[in-house]
């Protein structure tokens, strides 16, 4: 019987130094000297490409992933290659018809994504940083799902993870904007968008790196930077490649495989740019289609949410669910419904569109121009008007300085020490290395702006005036679209508030991608989503990127 027992003990105390030792492989994220690769970076051509820093000086990596330390333990790499084809660039559709089939579950799903992100971004050669915090609530969220699915499901997104810019308030997780001021910032609710999702029965899966302040805070800054959340590396290009921005995270993790979709926010340009630069689908919808409630703001004029997929086909799925109106979001419609069945059978033919010259010369535009019309639409090449927008930087500075404050006041918890975009400009000098290593021009000169609501109103009417008259030729050539390239003429679309859809197009010889913009006039989303459709079946060049295949 001692003996029995001496063994029974042996044998308890030899499991847990196993599990000691698992759990402590488990948390392997080291920071290490960045002092080499900053100095091989201070050489590149491109300006925003010259890093000062690369990893997060405010966040251990190891801590997004502690809620899953039992389960990532228990979910071994057979299991992983197992799911890959399961899952990996899969559709929204696809995933759900695995699930139908009992071959994979929703929880298994989220475990999949959670153990490929633990995987590469705990790996010094292979990190992106799209990543600034996890839901610590996901996995429970998707064994609900997985006991309700037979009575519960009504949508596509029904136990689909979902990653979300972290500018979007999305509880129980911190809203920051990247900012470090803003690091303990729980929001009093869901934003309204989030809300929307979860209707449908989507999962949270965490929030995404961008770049700070929805890169409204640093001048010339390397896109995808933010205090918190370190510098975003483009996962076909890292520290080569631009990653876009601001929305650069939701680009880099979609393209990366971290999720099926994520959702950005665009003031001009901030889901087009990273979209183009990661080789995914981005829409920047009209303003108003998606409620602006819970998402810290740049302005209320110009911003937006919108989704960012692998496909036009899961864009359009998650815009069906984010369309919905909002008494609290002065801008907020009644959006017509978005469609996603049916965009399997559409077609270019019989369309017509706008192509700027500019673009023309471009390898990519003509290959695509090509395919385009022996799809049967018919193109039209015309010159942009020579337009200036002298005033854009001023409506955008008016507005965040009365904007920002509003957000604060409505929607930040009462533990954040901030009442102004002033209070944050001090907060930050307290240790500018730390918190602004880019410094923080853009917020310093937002502090003096001063100017009458009359005169606002007035430069707001004139240059939307001014931005629609640059798609003039739309209406005078009936077209259905102007062809546009990733979000070279974002800024005029943000102003007439005309939605804009960017879909992979090609890659450069140095591998480099690069999308073609299709923009359509205001709440035009559906026309934009099949015309993206069609042009997708017959341009299928999107691939995975090779170090995350």
């Amino acid at each position: 019987m001692p003996i029995c027992k001496f063994r029974f003990w042996f044998l308890i105390i030899f499991i847990f130094n196993i599990c000691s030792i698992e759990e402590q492989s488990l948390v392997k994220w080291v920071p290490y000297d960045e002092t080499a690769e900053l100095k091989d970076n201070s050489k590149n051509s491109l300006k925003r490409l010259r890093f000062q820093r690369i990893q997060s000086k405010h966040q251990d990596k190891n801590s997004f992933f502690s809620p899953f330390k039992k389960e990532l333990l228990g979910f071994t790499k057979k299991e992983y290659e197992r799911l890959k084809p399961l899952i990996l660039e899969k559709s929204i559709l696809e995933i759900q018809d695995n699930v139908q089939k009992g071959l994979v579950s929703y929880e298994k799903i989220c475990l999949f994504y959670l153990f490929r992100m633990y995987y590469f971004e705990t790996n010094r050669d292979t990190y992106l940083n799209a990543i600034i915090s996890l839901n610590p609530d996901v996995l429970n969220r998707a064994k609900q799902r997985d006991k309700e699915r037979k009575k519960q499901i009504n949508h596509p997104l029904y136990g689909i993870p979902i990653l979300i810019k972290d500018n979007i308030d999305a509880l129980p997780m911190s809203t920051t904007a990247g900012s470090a001021a803003f690091k303990n910032n729980i929001p009093n609710n869901d934003s309204f968008l989030v809300k929307r999702l979860k209707e449908k029965g989507a999962l949270i899966l965490g929030k995404v790196n961008l770049s700070e302040w929805a890169y409204y805070f640093c001048q010339d800054c390397p896109l995808g930077y933010s205090a918190l959340g370190g510098q975003t590396l483009n996962p076909y290009g890292r520290k080569i490649f631009e990653t876009g921005g601001s929305s650069s995270g939701s680009g880099v993790a979609v393209a990366a495989n971290y999720s099926v979709a994520a959702i950005g926010t665009e003031t001009s340009g901030s889901i087009l740019s990273p979209s183009g630069k990661n080789s995914v689908v981005g829409l920047k919808p009209t303003i108003g289609s998606i409620s602006r409630n819970g998402i810290i703001p740049i302005s209320s004029s110009l911003d937006t949410a919108g989704p960012m997929a692998k496909s036009v086909m899961d864009t359009a799925i998650l815009m069906n669910a984010l369309v919905g109106f909002d008494s609290t979001d002065e801008y907020s419609y009644n959006s017509e419904p978005i469609f996603y069945q049916g965009l399997d059978t559409v077609t270019l033919q019989g369309k017509s569109f706008g192509i700027f010259e500019k673009y023309e010369k471009d390898s990519l535009v003509k290959v695509s121009l090509d395919l385009i019309r022996k799809a049967g639409a018919k193109i039209i090449s015309f010159k942009a008007p020579e337009i200036e927008l002298q005033n854009f930087i001023k409506l955008l500075d008016i507005d965040m300085k009365s904007d920002l404050p509003k957000y604060i006041k409505n929607s930040t918890n009462k533990k954040l020490p901030f009442d102004s975009i002033n209070d944050i400009v001090n907060f930050n000098k307290m240790d500018s290395l730390l918190h602004a290593p880019y410094g923080q021009e853009n917020f310093t000169r937002l502090v003096k702006v001063n100017i009458s609501q009359n005169q606002f109103r007035k430069t707001k009417h004139e240059m939307m005036k001014l931005a629609k008259s640059y798609f003039k030729v739309i209406k005078s050539q009936n077209l259905d679209a102007v062809i546009s390239i990733d979000s070279e003429d974002a800024k005029f679309a943000a102003l007439a508030h005309f939605p804009a859809l960017g879909i992979p197009m090609g890659y450069k010889r140095n591998g480099q991608p690069q999308n073609i913009t299709f923009i359509a006039p205001s709440k035009k989303e559906q026309i934009l989503l099949n015309i993206g459709a069609a042009y997708e079946k017959i341009n299928p060049v999107r691939n995975t990127p090779d170090l995350f295949k």
